[in-house]
């Protein structure tokens, strides 16, 4: 076990809503905590839904962002490698990231071994049971066509209807996020005691949720969920084999 090992595990900033001066405080909270972690981290994970909205156009992206961009670029530049989760915000994502920033971009969860641990490690959306409109509509969003489709809209078009139905999906979520449903209605600790079935896990590791959860799935097995950075400002450190839920306070 490598003992000077920090790994940084943080989602869902959703920088852009609700509106250009709110997500601006916020991405500028978020790139002061990045610019202390960056001290002592030897990687970094996103899990997701870093924008409201993200497409990449063949020559453009969507404006703004410039802080954490610059951030996220002098972090991998530095020496220290930057993971990337693709969440349901921000799916259509292609080459922008690691071409420019030297970031690695996964769209599926994966498993990673750090200090003699296990860890599944993914945004979160569409895993378990039930959600069966959202999982269709996830297929049918990642299939190449709809990609191509809405590729061919100009981008003011394409970027004002992606942003209308954000803020509709947000409308009708409520504050449901804001509440721990138990273990048999919690559809991410359902999807992580189906895994381990399959095969053992240290630590199950994901986003999506919007709400810090620590949950002690079995002996030697634990849920963590790295909640939001909109109401929670929360984070998860692995340090000395122990993945454990913070918050920060600037």
């Amino acid at each position: 076990m490598n003992t000077a090992e920090k790994i940084y595990f943080l989602s869902d900033f959703h920088l852009g809503a609700p509106d250009h001066a709110s997500s601006l405080i916020r991405e500028k909270k978020i790139v002061e905590f990045l610019n202390i972690i960056r001290k002592d981290a030897t990687e970094i994970f996103i899990l997701g839904d870093m924008f409201d909205f993200w497409f990449e156009y063949s020559r453009v992206v969507p404006k703004g962002y410039v802080r954490l961009l610059g951030t996220l670029a002098s972090i991998t530049d530095s020496g220290i490698p930057v993971h990337f989760f693709v969440g349901n915000h921000d799916m259509w994502m292609k080459q922008y990231f690691q071409q420019e920033m030297n970031i690695q971009v996964y769209h599926e969860p994966r498993v990673f071994h750090y200090q003699n641990r296990k860890l599944f490690i993914g945004h979160g959306d569409g895993l378990g049971p039930g959600d069966h409109g959202y999982k269709m509509i996830k297929k049918i969003f990642r299939h190449p066509v709809s990609k191509w489709m809405f590729g061919v809209l100009p981008p003011y078009i394409g970027i004002g209807l992606a942003d209308f139905f954000s803020r509709k999906s947000r409308a009708k979520t409520g504050q449901s996020d804001e509440v721990f449903h138990g273990p048999n209605h919690e559809w991410l600790i359902q999807f992580a005691y189906a895994q381990l079935k399959n095969e053992p896990v240290d630590y199950f590791v994901f986003g999506h949720r919007h709400l810090p959860i620590h949950f002690e799935l079995q002996p030697g097995s634990v849920y963590i969920n790295t909640g939001d950075w909109i109401k929670y400002n929360s984070y998860a450190i692995l340090e000395n084999g122990t993945l454990n839920l913070l918050y920060y306070k600037d």
